[in-house]
């Protein structure tokens, strides 16, 4: 069935519909067709013309309207795209018509919620509304909010289903910016350091208030929200709130403006900066308020001031004291300078020391108060309780006369502060050193006074350079007594110097000694060997008839003997400076080996016979032959006895007895080589000269030798971990002893 349209006359359309019938042959085939068709009447022309202008209406608002309008099929296939999803999506219609709208805009996770929810629009839960992500064709996400309803014919099952939709991707990006916003402004009113408020802007009625407000004023936030600032007593100046209220009506803000407010705890004030905006909360004007607490700061300049000024006055009397040494005029400009700096009523310095009893020396007091220069402390007891006061705290504060607790027995020490109306004070101790040298005062007479920390540092400065002029003028005074005595010591040390003068001659006479003693001792045997030699010559005349035996000259046993006694003594002084300069450089080299001592002695002594003999002296061997080991050079200690004996031998007269002992003490043996002889009445420092190199004792001059031997035994003996000395007297002779120490192995047993 078809509805035609035929024009007739060219003034009118007839309308006309068409039906065509099937004619079926043998076996269903189509034999031929039926044609016929009925005129329409005018009235359903009419209400056909009127469907299509509405059709043609709903067609041209669908197009025009700002939303998303789809219309889909039961399979989901879109049947309709009007221009606002073109424009949303990038898609034409013809690109998507007869497509189902799932395989095109929807993203993959939100497929099956979405077909579940055009299920149970089919099912008849309609209307329906939900949010659903469309990509468009250039792959962006669009969040559309759709409204659905179903058109279904009579009771028959739905036909289409219609969506129209509003894309909510700005305004969910907005909310979302809007709650991030919020939760930003939230997070810095509550976490700020400073101290936020949101207030009425007429009433300054408090709307909220952030932790930092409340823990810099005190209150709770029960307490502020719903109040009026000046029912809370904020501002320390309400005038300062009417002026901010007004620039605030004026220009829309204020920045950094520095006001009073008060804190509910200690009813103190704190000074802050303070900014401010006017703000719309549901329609009413209020007020955004941000106070930054500079109370701190405040006081920190404050102190720096005090501090600058303290460090100036500090530096001014530090540089009196380095330029005067008047101790007078420096104690009377310290107290002028710090009564001016502390606009103190007194300060005063008193002198606790000698028998002062406590005088004030010093005092800078303002016109109407009494003075008490030059007033001591009358009573021991009190000048004693003083003393003890600050021996043990160096500082001591009084705030108010009225508050001090005050001993039973310190009644004196009241009455003299009620005397000099004093109703609160500081004092600081003068020390120098660990001694109390006296006070640094300062007083308050006009009434109670709390003492900032910064004056009683200052105090206590002012003390240390008050030290520090008793100290230099103490100085001075010693620096005049030395000055007194400088002569004394010039003469004195004059004196010490005349003294190094002459034991330097004594060391060049010394130096002239040794050079005399080593050039006769080495001249006297090459002068008597040459003229032995020469005495030969002359005495064998070279004869012509035996010219064979002109080669030959005849020397007899006895100048031979004395030949080898002279080469012998030169070749023991030349070997004695060697060795000295050797054991100089290097020190003595040892090899020791177990030594028995009684056994040493007895070949010693046994190898001496003929020099004792010789010099018609007795040698007695007084050594045990039962004396433990020891560990020794045997060699060297040879050296040494024979030094001390034939030493003995040579400084005494013919006739003489020397003995040779040797003890065991706990952890050496003490040996000794005495004699009968002359002996010699020595100093202490002229035994140690005789260890000495170079040097020979006044009695010994006259014989040969230059001074080595006691030298020698010295080092040998020191090599050997002893000691070495002398001891005689004039008349009672003299004994050589030395220490060696006993063997590890016989001390461990």
């Amino acid at each position: 069935m078809s509805l035609q349209a035929l024009s007739v006359d060219n003034t009118r359309t007839l309308w006309r519909l068409w039906e065509v019938l099937l004619l079926s042959g043998i076996g269903g085939a189509i034999a031929g067709m039926f044609f016929s068709f009925r005129r329409i009447s005018r009235r359903l022309q009419q209400s056909i013309a009127e469907l299509q202008a509405e059709r043609n209406f709903v067609s041209a608002v669908l197009e025009t309207a700002g939303a998303l309008v789809v219309v889909l099929d039961q399979d989901g296939r879109i049947i309709r795209f009007n221009r606002a999803c073109e424009q949303t999506t990038g898609y034409r219609f013809s690109e998507v018509q007869g497509i189902p709208f799932w395989d095109l805009f929807l993203v993959p996770e939100e497929i099956e919620p979405v077909k579940a929810v055009f299920e149970a629009l089919k099912s008849g839960n309609f209307p329906s509304e939900f949010e659903s992500y469309w990509q468009t064709k250039d792959g962006q996400r669009r969040l559309i909010a759709w409204s659905n309803t179903v058109l279904r014919p009579g009771d028959r099952a739905p036909q289409y289903i219609i969506g129209s939709g509003i894309d909510i991707t700005e305004r969910k990006q907005a909310e979302a910016a809007l709650r991030l916003s919020e939760e930003k402004f939230s997070k810095a009113f509550r976490a700020s350091p400073d101290s936020v408020t949101i207030t009425t802007l007429n009433e300054g009625r408090v709307i909220e208030v952030n932790d930092s407000f409340l823990e810099n004023t005190g209150f709770t936030r029960e307490e502020v929200i719903g109040l009026t600032t000046n029912e809370l007593n904020l501002w320390a100046n309400p005038e300062d709130r009417e002026q901010i209220v007004q620039q605030l009506r004026e220009r829309g803000s204020v920045r950094n403006q520095e006001c009073e407010f008060r804190v509910r705890r200690t009813q103190e004030s704190i000074t802050g900066l303070f900014s401010a905006e006017v703000i719309d909360v549901e329609g009413q004007s209020c007020l955004l308020s941000v106070i930054n607490n500079i109370t701190e700061r405040k006081r920190a300049e404050e102190a720096i001031r005090l501090s600058s000024e303290r460090e100036r006055l500090l530096g001014e009397i530090a540089l009196r004291i380095r330029q005067s040494l008047d101790l007078e005029q420096i104690l009377n400009r310290t107290v002028d300078e710090v009564q001016k700096f502390l606009q103190a009523d007194r300060v005063l310095i008193s002198y606790l020391g000698s028998n002062m009893r406590g005088q004030v020396i010093a005092e800078a007091v303002v016109p109407g108060q009494q003075s008490c220069l030059g007033q001591a402390v009358a009573e021991d007891s009190i000048l004693e309780e003083i003393q003890a006061l600050f021996q043990d705290q160096p500082v001591h504060v009084m705030e108010d006369l009225q508050e001090l607790e005050l001993e039973p027995n310190s009644s004196g020490r009241l009455e003299f502060l009620k005397t000099y109306a004093v109703k609160a004070a500081i004092g600081v101790s003068i020390m120098l050193g660990r001694q109390l040298y006296g006070l640094l005062v300062a007083h308050q007479c006009t009434g109670p006074r709390q003492w900032q920390p910064a004056e009683i540092a200052l105090l206590q400065q002012l003390a240390t350079q008050v030290a520090i002029a008793i100290q230099q003028a103490q100085l001075y005074e010693q620096v005049q007594t030395l000055n007194a005595s400088l002569e004394r010591q010039v003469e004195e040390r004059t004196a010490q110097l005349q003294q190094k003068m002459q034991e330097l001659q004594e060391v060049n006479r010394l130096k002239d000694v040794f050079l005399h003693a080593v050039s006769h001792d080495l001249r006297t045997p090459v002068m008597g060997m040459l003229l032995v030699l020469k005495n030969l010559l002359k005495s064998e005349e070279p004869d012509a008839q035996k010219p064979a035996l002109q080669e030959t000259v005849r020397v007899s046993r006895s100048i031979l003997e004395r030949m080898v006694q002279s080469s012998d003594r030169q070749l023991t002084l030349i070997n004695s400076l060697l060795e000295v300069h050797a054991s100089e450089a290097t020190g003595i080299i040892l090899q020791p080996e177990p030594v028995q001592l009684g056994e040493l002695i007895v070949s010693i002594l046994k190898d001496l016979e003929p020099v004792i003999a010789k010099n018609q002296a007795t040698c007695v061997n007084l050594v045990p032959a039962t004396l433990p080991l020891i560990d020794a050079d045997s060699h060297q200690l040879w050296r040494v006895f024979d030094n001390l004996v034939t030493n003995a031998l040579k400084h005494n007269p013919p006739g003489i007895e020397v003995s040779v002992r040797a003890i065991a003490e706990v952890d050496r043996l003490r040996c000794s080589v005495a004699d009968n002889g002359v002996g010699m009445n020595l100093s202490a420092e002229e035994a140690a000269n005789l260890f000495n190199p170079y040097y020979r004792g006044h009695e010994s001059r006259h014989l040969t030798g230059i001074g080595l031997g006691l030298y020698l035994c010295r080092q040998i003996i020191k090599a050997h971990g002893g000691e070495i000395g002398v001891e005689s007297q004039r008349g009672q002779g003299t004994k050589f002893w030395f220490t060696l120490p006993l063997s590890e192995a016989l001390l461990q047993t």
